[in-house]
């Protein structure tokens, strides 16, 4: 009696189960009301403060500064501008001074170690004729401008002490760069420096000094907060690679093939004791936005 009523039960689950298989299925509920709900053809935000399309933002003033520099910081001070043709996508230009353009210099520890405790031997006497002049001879950023395109893929807002609140968004930069670099001038004549001390022209050749410009592509990332439909405020991180030679030094040459570096030292210093470097900095900016009034979005 108990084998039949588990073989009847067993007969009508299966019976249950090929009828639910076999049945039709029907959209989701959910995707139901996307398409034909209320919510159908809806922006995804509604009455969205636009602060960049159609809009120039000044970037005035920007103050920075370089970071981790080997021998010598600059304090980077400019302005920059942007042009939105959308609210995610604009164009742009910025430009800086350092240190006002060389009016004074922001030893690092290291440099001033090498000033103090460095030695001057007939090794060396080229690359150091003189460890008190060694701040003489370090290389020195002097100004740069750069072009731009600028995307903004994100934005929302900031809550400050969890009272006030600021518009921000976040974007990312990527353009070219020109780098005004002042440097010590080539030392083309290995006898200069040769010799038990160093000459007047060996001491000469450690403050005379050269300016090149260096193009370098520059990349960057910042965050902006907007106080009101007029004012705002920028922080910025920029990089902009290019060769240099940042201590003065004899650090490579021509070997016997022509190529570089098999001949250190070769007794010069040119563009063959160059090096690639990555500079970086961090930015500071008001922001001003003209026309002053924002579009906000349906």
């Amino acid at each position: 009696m108990m084998s039949q009523i588990t073989k009847s039960l067993l007969v009508a689950a299966l019976a249950a189960s090929v009828a639910w298989v076999a049945a039709p299925t029907s959209r989701a509920s959910a995707q139901e009301i996307q398409i034909t709900g209320p919510l159908a053809g809806a922006p995804a935000v509604r009455r969205l403060r636009q602060h960049r399309v159609g809009r120039v933002q000044l970037v005035v003033p920007t103050v920075g500064y370089t970071l981790q520099d080997e021998f010598s910081r600059s304090l980077m001070v400019g302005l920059g501008a942007h042009v939105h043709f959308t609210d995610f996508l604009g164009i742009g230009v910025w430009g800086a001074m350092a240190n006002f353009a060389g009016a004074f210099q922001i030893d690092t520890d290291l440099t001033t170690q090498v000033i103090t405790n460095g030695q001057t031997t007939d090794r060396n006497r080229l690359s150091m004729p003189s460890n008190e002049g060694f701040g003489d001879q370090i290389a020195q950023l002097l100004g740069l401008a750069s072009v731009h395109l600028i995307f903004a893929p994100l934005r929302g807002k900031l809550a400050l002490f969890q009272g006030a609140f600021a518009d921000t968004d976040f974007w990312i930069l990527a353009g070219f760069a020109a780098a005004f670099v002042e440097e010590r001038a080539d030392v083309t004549d290995a006898s200069v420096c040769a010799g038990a001390t160093s000459s007047a022209a060996c001491l000469d050749s450690q403050t005379a000094r050269n300016v090149r410009f260096a193009p370098a592509p520059m990349i960057g990332v910042g965050l902006n907060l907007y106080f009101n439909e007029f004012l705002g405020m920028s922080i910025q991180w920029r990089a902009f690679p290019f060769d240099m030679n940042p201590s003065g030094t004899d650090e490579s040459g021509q070997g016997a093939d022509g190529g570089p570096g098999g001949g250190f030292p070769d007794g010069q210093i040119n563009a063959e004791d160059q090096r690639f470097y990555f500079h970086h900095m961090i930015n500071l900016g008001l922001i001003i936005n003209l026309p002053p009034e924002i579009q906000v979005s349906d």
